[in-house]
């Protein structure tokens, strides 16, 4: 039986949950036994407190953004991943090593920076010497994550796999496999004919964050496009717009199942989204044009900056602009169909054609 252990950080449904629940769903899919578990440290450390922890950040991202992002950007993007991070080592270095001993993995998987940093710190004190994958869930990597003792990289990019070469990592300990999402999503989706009206995904992450109400009340809605606004877990932006009973736009709410999120995407000419790594990244294995609307501050913001300069996203400045929102959509949709599909196919190039459950048991029987 190989232990396998998932190390997400808050229990706010975010990438990194994602990233952690795709590769787990795969490895039970396959013919080799795993037994998976997802330990999400803070609150397994500090209970309750893990609750205000996250309330904090969604207050700060939402009504401090400039401040929040001012803290990420001198804190965890320096550029140097030599850095030592004392508080967090006093406060879960111990509880962590008492985790791991407690449940003895064959193999861990750091889905967010924390537990990395964490992990990296325990193996160069030679506290532990499991095997551990950091899995990166945006398109850069900020200076938290643990990098030199660190075993294995699922990076999302080859701008990344280059970035960790020139840190010194082996190539061969760095795998192309994109940001993890789950296998239902990595078929493009169907080339549609012209035709007089459109259909739009906008999208704000599954807690429905962002600006999107306002977003809505500058389209200058013709009939062009029919808009579908996945709400999330954020019942209360569900509410108001259906309280609007508008015919062009419908509020969709949460959706579990990825079978039916596959299926609007499939509906889909084009998506209006935030850069959220997992978003993204099903985006473009659909070969959808993505339109960014805003990013939140912190990592959003560097995702952004990548992929606008990779020329994967259409970047919508439509607070800065006075023109007709809708119109600049169409008109981008129908200028860059094509190309931003070729760039998105381009992109999935470099990505592993290995699935995930083979690369993890190369990697145990390397190991081993």
């Amino acid at each position: 039986m190989t232990r396998v252990l998932f190390m997400p950080l808050l229990q706010i449904p975010s990438g990194h949950h994602h990233a952690a629940d795709c590769i787990q769903q795969q490895l039970k899919q396959d013919a080799q036994h795993f037994d998976c578990e997802k330990v999400e440290i803070l609150s397994h450390c500090y209970g309750s407190f893990e609750s205000i922890i996250s309330n904090l950040y969604l207050y700060a991202i939402h009504k401090t953004p400039h401040i929040y992002s001012w803290l990420y950007k001198t804190s965890a993007v320096q550029g140097t991943h030599n850095k030592s991070y004392f508080l967090y080592e006093k406060l879960f270095l111990n509880k962590v090593l008492r985790i791991l001993n407690q449940k003895e993995p064959s193999i861990v998987f750091c889905t967010h920076a924390l537990p990395s940093y964490l992990l990296n710190q325990l193996k160069a004190k030679q506290l532990w010497s499991g095997l551990v994958v950091n899995v990166y869930t945006d398109y850069f990597i900020n200076d938290l994550w643990g990098i030199k003792h660190i075993d294995y990289h699922f990076v999302p990019s080859v701008h990344v796999k280059k970035k960790l070469i020139h840190e010194g990592i082996n190539a061969n300990k760095i795998l192309v496999t994109g940001i993890p999402v789950h296998p239902v999503f990595t078929e493009a989706t169907p080339s549609l004919k012209k035709k007089q009206s459109y259909k739009v995904l906008i999208s704000g992450g599954n807690l429905g964050a962002g600006s999107i109400e306002k977003f809505l009340r500058r389209l200058n809605l013709d009939g062009a496009i029919h808009y579908y606004v996945l709400c999330g877990k954020n019942k209360q932006l569900y509410d108001r717009i259906q309280r609007v009973h508008h015919p062009l736009i419908q509020a969709v709410p949460y959706i579990d199942a990825k079978e039916k999120m596959n299926e609007l995407y499939d509906q889909c000419d084009a998506i209006v989204t935030k850069p959220g790594g997992v978003t993204i990244t099903e985006c473009l294995w659909k070969r959808l044009p993505i339109f960014v609307y805003e990013a939140l501050p912190g990592q959003e913001e560097y995702n952004l900056h990548y992929l606008d300069r990779e020329a994967l996203v259409i970047p919508l400045d439509w607070q800065e602009s006075t023109g007709n929102l809708e119109e600049i959509i169409l008109k981008q949709l129908k200028k860059h169909k094509h190309d931003i599909a070729k760039r998105a196919a381009g992109f999935h190039q470099d990505i592993e054609s290995r699935d995930i459950p083979y690369l993890v048991k190369q990697i145990l029987s390397a190991s081993s």
